[in-house]
């Protein structure tokens, strides 16, 4: 173990051993969960003197997680024991995501189980996020717990499944598409003609500085109230970055690479597709990575300006003038969820298809 990982399991099982002291002293007492895990964190000191497997670490750090979760009901959050527990809870998670880093790093684990590192940090945060709102009698308004956003979620799920098919698969899917592949294209063509390039390029430059808040208003003047004009925002926001990048790849291949394939008498489109399109696919990813989360964004806030009362950025708009924050919140989570898993998706696609870059050999 390092010097801070020493620190950590000092620290955690010593916030523990308070823990305990606080309980025992306290009367009367109500919640054995949090009795059982401050006993077990002080019995980690033992590591003073046999080491100690980072597993029950992780162990220490999930059962004071649940703890805490399990002591929320109760009229007694506010008693220093409880707040002790949430802390030594996190050094635990933080020591063990810590250790399994080093692990990995060394190789002496699977490379699998590093899906456990954030998986692990995002139940610390959400426990975190529930035990600070509800333990401390944070009105809903201000920031609503994980629980009630949960709530309203499975409550709202026909809602939710109309925003989401109005603005990803409708505005974001489509105005992604169009400008991924406007982009793609005029690139090819200023590729092909120097005239192009001193034309075009700066005239892309210009597009990608239009503020998008000017621009929203104009696209559904021009395209109407549904879809289509949210979908042109995307587009305007989704075109640039495939320009600049894919132009960049393309010049990305080397002058003898370029000199085999003349000695090969080979044509512009033979050469394009054979060498610089291959050298310029790590390029085209990186914007289409880019664009995911932009497209969303852009489609988003495109609906604040006008749209049918249907739509992810209708509904955070009206929600919050009703003062109904945990709806807000709740598309909010999907919002994350569907580009999260939108560019999981582009992640996925470039490592089956861009195998052979050493970027994607040494992920």
């Amino acid at each position: 173990m390092s010097q801070l990982q020493h620190y950590l399991a000092l620290v955690a099982a010593g916030t523990g051993l308070f823990g305990l002291v606080a309980l025992l002293a306290g009367a009367p007492f109500e919640n054995p969960a949090l009795l059982l895990f401050c006993a077990l964190s002080t019995l980690s000191l033992l590591r003073l003197a046999v080491p100690v497997s980072l597993w029950l670490d992780g162990v220490l750090a999930a059962l004071g997680l649940a703890a805490v979760l399990a002591a929320l009901p109760t009229p007694a959050v506010t008693i220093s024991p409880f707040w002790l527990t949430l802390i030594a809870a996190w050094l635990f998670a933080w020591l063990f995501v810590d250790r399994l880093s080093a692990a990995l790093a060394a190789r002496r684990y699977e490379p699998r189980l590093g899906v456990l590192i954030p998986l692990l940090f995002g139940i610390s945060v959400l426990v975190i996020w529930e035990a600070v709102t509800r333990g401390t009698n944070v009105p809903e308004v201000i920031l609503p717990p994980p629980s009630a956003i949960w709530a309203r979620i499975v409550t709202s799920t026909a809602t939710l499944w109309a925003d989401f098919q109005q603005t990803f698969l409708k505005s974001v899917l489509i105005g992604y598409a169009l400008g991924c592949g406007a982009g793609f294209v005029v690139a090819i063509l200023i590729d092909r003609s120097n005239f192009l390039k001193r034309g075009l390029l700066p005239l892309g430059n210009f597009v990608s500085a239009l503020p998008i808040i000017g621009v929203a208003p104009i696209m559904v003047m021009w395209f109407g109230f549904d879809w289509p004009s949210k979908a042109a925002v995307v587009v305007i926001m989704t075109f640039f970055p495939m320009l600049v990048n894919t132009i960049a790849g393309l010049g990305a291949a080397g002058s003898m690479d370029r000199d085999l394939m003349r000695t090969y008498a080979a044509s512009y489109w033979q050469t394009l597709t054979k060498l610089r399109l291959p050298a310029a696919a790590p390029f085209i990813f990186n914007a289409l990575k880019i664009n995911s989360t932009l497209a969303l964004i852009g489609a988003i806030v495109a609906e604040f300006f006008g749209t049918p009362v249907v739509g992810m950025g209708f509904r955070i708009s009206t929600e919050v003038g009703r003062m109904n924050v945990d709806m807000v919140w709740a598309e909010i989570a999907v919002a994350a969820l569907a580009g999260s898993a939108f560019y999981g998706v582009v992640v996925l696609i470039e490592r089956a298809t861009t195998y052979w870059h050493p970027s994607v050999r040494g992920a």
